[in-house]
């Protein structure tokens, strides 16, 4: 189980509407079958100690991150809060960058468009035909910020919000991200390179552009790129 320290630990920012957090990699966003410590009972212990609440806390949960993918995610702390920054997801007024290392050598930038179907009972996303029933329309743009030794490190931005969007749209297209086990070929032991980088939303009551920065771990291939 996560500890108070920890948890402080993750925090960006916090006010009364807003808690801004770099979430670990290979730990669930909220409560699944692994039974294992999730980010948001994490966050919600956290905020139940430092500030002295009786009973349950809320804690709006707004958008998320694949359990194995680490990286910037803002919670709602007020009903409020939640209804404001979920219509920025839904409008895409919320901006999500992340960076990715991927195997291959991509283009130098472009926009990726894919229809993807989810298989919930299996919880995994495939790239499908264009009206494929239940398919939804995924799109992104990338550039490359460095290359060696046949990775590439990418920059990304999403233009919509598909379970897991990137692993499957850079693997359909021949570039499969470093240490996917499940779309990529990662071998057991290796994390796989993708992480929310930069997070940019309006505060949901003060009305003003918010930007916020979580750097990635050195892991091994990032460093193989930047040596």
């Amino acid at each position: 189980m996560m500890t108070w320290e920890q948890a402080a630990g993750c925090v960006l920012y916090e006010d009364n509407h807003l808690l801004v957090v770099c979430k670990p990699c290979n730990v669930p966003v909220q409560a699944d079958a692994s039974g294992d410590d999730d980010l948001l009972s994490a966050m919600k212990r956290y905020i139940r100690q430092k500030y002295g609440k009786p009973g349950e806390v809320y804690l709006g949960l707004v958008h998320r991150l694949d359990r194995p993918v680490g990286g910037v995610m803002v919670f709602a702390r007020t009903s409020k809060a939640a209804q404001r920054l979920s219509e920025q997801v839904k409008t895409r007024k919320m901006g999500r960058t992340y960076w990715a290392m991927v195997r291959g050598d991509p283009p130098e930038s472009g926009t990726l468009t894919h229809f993807l179907l989810k298989d919930e009972r299996a919880n995994i996303t495939r790239a499908v035909e264009k009206g494929t029933p239940g398919a939804k329309e995924a799109v992104l743009d990338y550039h490359v910020m460095a290359r060696k030794d046949g990775l590439a490190l990418c920059e990304i931005k999403l233009r919509t919000g598909r379970s897991h969007q990137i692993r499957v749209q850079f693997s359909s297209s021949g570039w499969p991200l470093w240490g996917d086990a499940r779309y990529g070929g990662g071998k057991p032991g290796e994390q796989i390179a993708l992480w929310g980088r930069y997070l940019e939303l309006e505060h949901p009551t003060q009305r003003i552009p918010m930007r916020f920065d979580c750097p990635p771990p050195v892991w091994e291939p990032w460093k193989r790129l930047t040596e």
